[in-house]
């Protein structure tokens, strides 16, 4: 990236003012260990979920709680966020930050346990928006589960989709990073959805049902 770039970059990712909620739930994410959203991330799902009209969402990936009080802020009253993760302390923690953004409880969903069982038993075509942000080896079945569960015009939102810069970098052949390039080309190839790979973060990949 040439320094102007990166530069451009550093700016849009530190633009963002976090509140003490978002402050207090990133000091949670790093005591259990869990790596959340850029500010720059945070931000575009606010942005996103506002944008969207969603009433229906579901993550994958609770973390601390970040990204759904992100997601959370820019969704209507009545929104609902169903939140899935397999470890009970990121779910835990998840609450309490929502708790602290005021967020009613009858507008989350937390939901323990492995996302590649609890997404095959979610409904058909009864979401407005699903955010993928967990483990990268399970990543293409989350998106194929994605797909199923949005509705006509849906939004798909996947983190992380540039791998931390090294997916457009031919010659790096990690696991992870070969995964994330799989996602990407399976996207862009469903004839069913319209897609854009955005840098924000470590890449935000965006992609709309439009059949």
């Amino acid at each position: 990236m040439r320094a102007d770039k990166q530069t451009s970059w550093s700016y849009t990712e530190a633009l963002p003012t976090e509140d003490e909620v978002l402050i207090r739930a990133r000091e949670r994410s790093y005591e259990l260990g869990v790596s959340a959203v850029s500010s720059g991330v945070g931000a575009a799902l606010t942005v996103l979920a506002a944008a969207s009209k969603a009433t229906t969402v579901v993550e994958v990936g609770t973390g601390a709680g970040v990204s759904g009080v992100c997601l959370l802020r820019g969704l209507g009253r009545n929104a609902v966020l169903t939140t899935i993760d397999s470890d009970v302390d990121h779910l835990r923690a998840a609450r309490e930050a929502y708790a602290e953004a005021g967020i009613p409880g009858n507008r989350t969903r937390t939901i323990s346990g492995r996302a590649a069982e609890v997404l095959p038993r979610l409904t058909d075509a009864a979401y407005d928006m699903v955010f993928i942000d967990a483990d990268k080896p399970s990543f293409p079945l989350y998106v194929n589960q994605a797909v199923r569960l949005l509705k006509r015009g849906g939004l798909l939102v996947v983190n992380d989709a540039l791998d931390h810069g090294k997916v457009a970098d031919p010659a790096v052949r990690e696991a992870t990073t070969n995964t994330m390039r799989k996602v990407g080309k399976a996207i862009r190839e469903n004839e069913d959805l319209a897609s854009a790979l955005l840098p924000t973060g470590d890449g935000l990949l965006l992609a709309v049902k439009t059949a």
